[in-house]
């Protein structure tokens, strides 16, 4: 019997997610979109071939077993106040706002369900998740992203930061992933999901560089811990919709879908 899916949002990250369910994903069935703008959502799925419903937020709980929430960090809290109150589990993209939220994974605790943060665009973290069964003494970030990519975020409208001048790499920010996370909320999820993979939003440090020249968002971690010392870095596409997303992320959020179904489970 498949589960019933559904999805909160059809950007640069949903739509895909989108696809790969009507293509079909074993063990899941898409059953409905929410979105802001019904008929922005009615006219891409129609492109796309798929004939689903599109919902209010308010009936995600009602009608799916498995929210999967690609939505703006803006919308997280309704989207999982939705699901994890109807005890369903909540596959997210959105770790930035998930700090921001304790009160949600307290939520989920109290009503028996589950929240799925997915990798993103990063990588090791089953390293870092394994590191933290020992001791972990640091963990940083390095961020490096073209300064288009962070057009409109919180942290430079506040220091007036003019990302349209910057001529040479430039470290926007330096500081802890939690105060990243909430001064980048559309650029560094990955940063929230290390954190809570390792040291946690206040001991994991973060730096952030607009760098025109680069092409990519370009991810490094470096983690000390008692069992091993590692430096990894990615160099994700951005997506064609919004650069702030890296195409890698709505895969990743299809890979955590497929493992839910999955009878071999490959990774930590």
């Amino acid at each position: 019997m498949s589960l019933r899916a559904a999805i909160a949002g059809l950007g640069a990250i949903g739509l895909p997610v989108a696809r790969a369910l009507h293509d079909g994903i074993p063990g899941l069935q898409l059953t409905a979109i929410a979105v802001g703008r019904a008929d922005i959502a009615k006219r891409r799925l129609a492109e796309a071939g798929i004939a689903v419903p599109v919902v209010a937020t308010a009936e995600l709980g009602t009608i799916a077993d498995i929210v999967v929430d690609c939505a703006p960090a803006r919308a997280f809290r309704s989207v999982a106040e939705t699901a994890l109150t109807a005890g369903r589990a909540l596959v997210t993209v959105n770790g930035a706002a998930l700090l921001e939220a304790p009160d949600i994974a307290a939520l989920a605790g109290q009503k028996t369900a589950r929240i799925i943060l997915v990798t993103g665009a990063l990588l090791g973290l089953d390293a870092v998740r394994a590191a933290a069964e020992g001791k972990i003494h640091s963990v940083r970030m390095i961020s490096r992203k073209p300064p288009a990519s962070l057009r409109g975020a919180p942290y430079l409208l506040a220091h007036d930061i003019a990302i349209e001048t910057i001529d040479q790499p430039t470290r926007i920010f330096s500081g802890s992933a939690r105060d990243g996370a909430r001064g980048f909320p559309a650029n560094v999820n990955v940063a929230a999901a290390l954190s809570l993979a390792g040291l946690g939003p206040d001991r994991t440090t973060l730096e952030i560089w607009a760098d025109p020249t680069v092409t990519r968002n370009i991810h490094t971690i470096e983690v000390d811990s008692d069992s091993a010392r590692f430096t990894m870095t990615i160099e994700n596409e951005p997506s064609a919709e919004n650069p702030a997303t890296s195409r890698i992320a709505p895969l990743s959020v299809i890979a955590a879908l497929r493992r839910l179904g999955a009878s071999l489970s490959v990774g930590t």
